[in-house]
């Protein structure tokens, strides 16, 4: 239960023009927060789903991973937002098939699985919530798809600094060319040089595990 008068401030902020009010005290009175630390994998892949997740604070990175330990970044959620995999694992009441891994200090907002359907069936804003997050992910998931078919590697690497920075709110991207590399699913080298190759163009400036844009 959550009864901090500023931790419930904080979800009616990020959530609360969303839900009806009996619907919110039904959140206080099931859900939990939860901090996570920066790169604190929150769910790993094969792992039984106990919550719904919502980002009060922060945001999460999701990805595959394939059994060499591979990843290919999915999508991003932030504040006000839940996982589109986690809820559908809550349906079909199967394990999860996607890591979240915190992308910065976050605060979540953890509701227990077996209440998802229940407010499906009694709250219209809770369903309406919950289809609107299911079309976002899956469009998402469908730009993801286009930019791996259909775009350059270096194009991919722009859009990726650029949605880094938009998403963090910062020109500086506190990244190893690894993890760039890991997110877009190609070789360290390969990235190095692209990212060299940017930099020889005045639109970046690397520094030691960080990467500064030079605006959009």
């Amino acid at each position: 239960m959550i009864e901090n008068e500023k931790q419930k401030a904080l979800i009616k902020e990020q959530i609360g023009f969303l839900f009806e009010e009996a619907l919110l005290e039904e959140i206080y009175s099931v859900g939990r927060i939860k901090k996570v630390d920066l790169g604190q994998v929150i769910m790993d892949p094969g792992e039984e789903v106990q919550f719904i997740p919502f980002i009060i604070e922060g945001s999460l990175k999701v990805s595959r991973e394939n059994v060499d330990g591979d990843e290919l970044l999915l999508y991003y959620i932030e504040s006000g937002d839940t996982c589109a995999m986690t809820l559908q694992c809550c349906v079909t009441k199967s394990t999860s098939s996607i890591k979240a891994t915190a992308m910065e200090d976050s605060i979540l907002l953890t509701i227990p699985m077996q209440f998802m359907e229940d407010w499906m069936n009694r709250y219209a804003s809770w369903r309406q919530y919950i289809l609107e997050s299911y079309h976002v992910r899956i469009s998402e998931l469908m730009e993801t798809i286009d930019a791996i078919a259909f775009m350059r590697l270096d194009e991919r690497l722009d859009k990726y600094l650029k949605d880094q920075a938009k998403l963090l709110g910062s020109l500086e991207i506190n990244h190893t060319h690894q993890q760039i590399a890991e997110d877009l699913h190609s070789s360290r080298v390969v990235i190095s040089r692209l990212l060299k190759q940017m930099e020889s163009k005045g639109m970046i400036q690397l520094k030691r595990n960080k990467v500064i844009l030079k605006g959009f």
